[in-house]
């Protein structure tokens, strides 16, 4: 799925100011008694006779609004602040993992002052009588105003409560002298694949829309944060329903609207929502706190493949396997390592690298944790201080390699691998740190496991079976000793660019 994804692109469901102008019109809709109930609607498992989602659509339409936002843009409209310039954080990871711009940018507006300023439109729906509103954090993110028009077209000046990036989540609220509509959270860890859901929003700013649909698949990753685990639906969005419910059969919000899968713009029926049971709980934290503090620990962690396991001798695939630790990071400070594979955060199971990433966010920095890590054979205990996470930190990239053939190469037939030493000519042609040391990989054999791994000429060989390698020799020492062990696979710790990933390479004929 990810090869034809990277081809097309995901994008934050955000209007434009060019394609909002019906918006700040007066909208004809009358709230009628209903609208004015104090608490979550509930309409119980609520449709028509015929199959119409009518009941539904009346109970819940009336608490979904309308989120336009003000902010600064430079002339052409790449301010940092603006979250439809490509320069937001949630942009900019979903950028990086399709590999193509997002959302088209607006025109600045100029103004008279000689300053400029866009805006965009997203959606919200009230989860409180008294104005509280739930909506994305890219909506509301580097606004300078922010507007919020009911269903009856009422146009209201809103605050901002609390925003979250990680989670892309935010609440902003509303003076009113009247109780307003709501809606009602529902249980989205029991939606399942072929449920009905509908999704509601203003889409391009054409007024407040229903579309319905099916949850196509749950759990998708799309590497934007820690939180990932988006509801996939093919009820059909589009940029202007961001923020907006996701509801079920019983008209209770199931997820919220977020981002949609398309190579044109538009929607072609691949929409993501963070699930409702996520969302309530960081929602609750923002309206106590106004923010939330995450814990960081500094490693780049991937999965446990059956091969990796096989080849560190650990029973299940289960787990997150250490593939870097950054310096004065927690985890180095507490003496994690590379190569090890962290099995429980804080007494609890670790499954799977998104299973760490999350409980670590979820924890208040400065909490101190016990880290169980499967290391050289063995189980072992670590106690770690969970750090403050640092915004600032670029995600890391894999940069491009530079090729230097070696003088002679050592052959490891094997798996399919010719190897040269980082001499000081090749030290400088990939521009590596003095004290680097391991094998540079200088051709891969079409036919061989090493490149049906995905192993690369240029990649630079750090360890093997989690050992250290200081040249093409001890790696190449390391590798037929592990074929000789009965090994079905080697364990390489692989650097490319400023990325370092363990790669389970499994033995072939020689």
């Amino acid at each position: 799925m990810s090869s034809i994804l990277r081809r097309h692109r995901v994008a934050a469901l955000l209007g434009t100011a060019l394609l909002i102008t019906p918006l700040f019109l007066p909208l004809s809709f009358k709230a009628d008694s209903a609208h004015a109930e104090t608490a979550p609607v509930s309409v119980n498992g609520l449709l028509a006779a015929n199959g119409s989602f009518a009941p539904i659509v009346s109970a819940d339409k009336p608490a979904v609004v309308t989120i336009t936002t003000t902010m600064k843009a430079s002339a052409d409209a790449s301010d940092d602040n603006n979250p439809l310039s490509g320069n937001s954080p949630f942009e900019e990871q979903f950028r990086q993992f399709f590999g193509q711009q997002g959302i088209p940018m607006p025109k600045a507006m100029p103004r008279n002052d000689g300053g400029q300023r866009a805006q965009a439109l997203g959606s919200g729906f009230i989860v409180n009588s008294d104005g509280t509103i739930v909506t994305n954090n890219h909506v509301v993110d580097g606004a300078t105003e922010i507007k919020v028009t009911l269903d009856d077209g009422t146009e209201l000046p809103a605050t901002l409560v609390g925003a979250d990036a990680k989670s892309d989540l935010a609440v902003v609220k509303v003076k009113t002298s009247k109780p307003l509509p709501t809606v009602g959270w529902g249980d989205s860890d029991g939606l399942k694949a072929g449920d009905q859901v509908l999704a509601i929003g203003n889409p391009f700013g054409i007024g407040t829309t229903v579309t319905a649909g099916i949850v196509s698949a749950r759990g998708r990753d799309l590497h934007s944060g820690p939180y990932d685990d988006f509801i996939q639906i093919d009820a059909p969005i589009n940029h202007g329903n961001s923020g907006g419910p996701l509801v079920d059969t019983e008209g209770r919000v199931v997820g919220i609207n977020t981002a949609i899968y398309s190579p044109n713009g538009g929607s072609v029926g691949v929409g993501f929502a963070i699930p409702s049971d996520q969302a309530q709980k960081i929602v609750a934290r923002l309206m106590k706190d106004g923010s939330i503090d995450h814990g960081y620990l500094g490693v780049q962690i991937q999965p446990v493949t059956g091969d990796v396991a096989d080849a560190i001798g650990l029973e299940h695939a289960e787990g997150a396997l250490v593939a870097h630790v950054s310096d004065g990071s927690p985890a180095a400070e507490a003496g994690i390592r590379t190569g090890d594979v962290v099995t429980a955060f804080g007494g609890s199971a670790i499954k799977t690298p998104k299973d760490l990433s999350r409980m670590v966010a979820d924890v208040s920095p400065g909490a101190k944790e016990e880290l169980s890590v499967w290391r050289d054979g063995k189980n072992v205990t670590i106690p770690v201080t969970v750090g403050g996470n640092d915004t600032g930190q670029k995600l890391a990239s894999a940069g491009d390699s530079q090729e230097k053939s070696g003088e002679s190469s050592l052959r490891v037939p094997a798996i399919g691998l010719g190897l040269g030493d980082i001499t000081p000519s090749v030290r400088q042609a990939m521009n590596l740190q003095n004290d680097e040391h391991g094998a540079v990989v200088e051709s891969v054999n079409p036919d061989k496991p090493a490149a049906t791994s995905g192993i690369q000429p240029g990649d630079i060989i750090l360890s093997v079976n989690q050992k250290p390698v200081k040249n093409a020799r001890d790696a190449r020492l390391a590798v037929t000793e592990a074929g000789k062990s009965g090994k079905k696979s080697v364990l390489l710790l692989i650097e490319r660019g400023d990325t370092q990933t363990f790669v389970a390479v499994p033995f072939g004929s020689a």
